[in-house]
């Protein structure tokens, strides 16, 4: 039997009088078997509201459309090893690609809603390896830049990780992020594991340790207990990445097994064990160029300090900081400012040797802290590995699909193909031919929404 709406309502609605003859049958005379009945009508008549209310809740969602869209009219590049595609057509629904090709070659259904990117270039969504976000807020940032996915290795507050909770959406319009948690220093081998263990049950992306004496002006972490924070870690499936900055701390760390470099190696030449040791395991390597030129540059004020593109999304704050003249003072006289600087053609050198034999190279700028402006910096390291030596294909697949395979994220992300999530940029001119012009923004899109700009 099927009942409707109102047959509920109206079987209902003798219920309710049945249940207060029932409730008073003794009192009234009710014959024992005619009170069962009622009963079980009553019981009845629950299933029945509630099987009805399902239906009635659940109807919109069933009547609900998928969202599709189609982006035409661009040459598009995919982020793979194939050449662009002129007058492509990009197809998405729910925030996920259903096809991409040239025009004529997918079909785009009734009812689409269509968006002309004639005489443009599309290229995947930014992916930065290794950046800090401080708040919700960064995401937005970022994303303004066309760095449509963060790896924040460190330091987020739980509002960070409540976003990371909520953004596999197909609604989403700011960057994704990937959290550390705390950035690990425990003093003694069972805080090391003890540490390792709450970041478990944080259920953080990866562990971040640093490896690093700053130039002789701090304390190094003892490999003992550097070695039991990765033997933890991959005790409970987790993998770590190392701050460094001597070749040698990078080759004990790789033999302890671990999992991602997120800085330039910086003090001497990488060299053949260093590079086995890389590939054997297919660890990726972070440059985080600007990290470099961030330690120094506020010597003066820097150019690019009147760039619109930089102060459409600047860090206001930050900029007064950086002007004052008792702090550029500061870092004119810093040792460790010029050291740094001296020591950025290593770090430039050391990664073209790598790109050269094979290594894994994932875009990373170590922006969130004081100086390193998040968004705009990832431009500019992309400009800086160009002039280190890579080709712009090269540099640009670096911060798409394989950064997206060192996140272990490249089923969703990094790549303009079937299935995966509809992040990508819009230029006004391809960066294949000149890397520069990935400052050339038109509009990000995030799952298929327009970001705000």
């Amino acid at each position: 039997m099927r009942l409707g709406e109102a047959g509920v309502s109206a079987l209902c609605y003798g219920m309710t009088r049945a249940q207060r003859l029932s409730a008073g049958g003794a009192r009234i005379g009710i014959p024992r078997r005619l009170s069962a009945k009622i009963a079980r009508r009553q019981s009845f008549c629950a299933a029945a509201l509630s099987a009805a209310l399902v239906l009635v809740l659940s109807a919109p969602c069933a009547a609900q459309q998928s969202v599709v869209r189609a982006y035409t009219g661009a040459t598009l590049f995919d982020g793979t090893t194939r050449a662009p595609i002129p007058d492509a057509t990009l197809l998405v629904r729910d925030g996920r690609i259903v096809a991409v090709g040239a025009a004529g070659s997918v079909r785009i259904p009734d009812g689409a809603q269509r968006i002309r990117l004639d005489g443009h270039f599309v290229m995947p969504g930014l992916i930065n390896a290794h950046g800090h976000v401080n708040a919700p807020s960064d995401l937005g940032t970022y994303a303004a830049y066309g760095v449509t996915t963060v790896f924040s290795l460190g330091g987020e507050p739980a509002s960070v990780f409540d976003a990371r909770a909520t953004q596999d959406v197909a609604s989403l319009d700011r960057s994704r992020v990937l959290v550390a948690g705390p950035v690990l220093a425990p003093t003694s081998v069972a805080e090391a594991r003890a540490q390792v263990a709450e970041l478990a049950a944080r259920r953080v992306d990866i562990v971040k340790i640093r490896v690093d004496d700053d130039l002789g002006s701090a304390v190094k972490m003892p490999r003992e207990i550097s070695h039991a924070v990765i033997d933890e870690a991959h005790a409970r499936g987790m993998r770590v990445a190392v701050h460094v900055y001597y070749l040698a701390d990078a080759k004990d760390l790789l033999s302890a097994g671990a999992d991602f470099v997120a800085h330039s190696i910086r003090d001497v030449p990488v060299d053949a064990e260093f590079v086995r040791a890389l590939r054997s395991r297919g660890i990726c390597y972070t440059p985080t160029l600007m990290r470099e030129v961030s330690t120094y540059v506020y010597a003066t004020t820097p150019a690019f300090f009147s760039d619109s593109l930089f102060l459409s999304h600047a860090n206001r704050a930050w900029m007064a900081t950086l002007t004052s003249p008792a702090r550029q003072e500061t870092i004119r006289l810093s040792p460790s400012a010029q050291r740094y600087k001296a020591q950025l053609p290593v770090a430039m050198r050391n990664l073209k040797q790598l790109v050269n034999d094979g290594v894994t190279i994932a875009m990373g700028t170590d922006t969130g802290p004081l100086g390193r402006f998040q968004g705009y910096f990832e431009l500019m390291e992309l400009e800086m590995m160009v002039e280190a030596g890579l080709t712009p294909r090269q540099a640009i697949m670096a911060a798409t699909r394989d950064a997206a395979r060192c996140l272990r994220r490249d089923g969703d992300l990094g790549t303009l193909e079937a299935g995966k999530w509809a992040d990508f940029v819009v230029l006004d001119a391809s960066p294949l031919d000149r890397i520069s012009n990935v400052r050339q923004i038109r509009s990000v899109w995030i799952a298929g929404n327009l970001v705000p700009r």
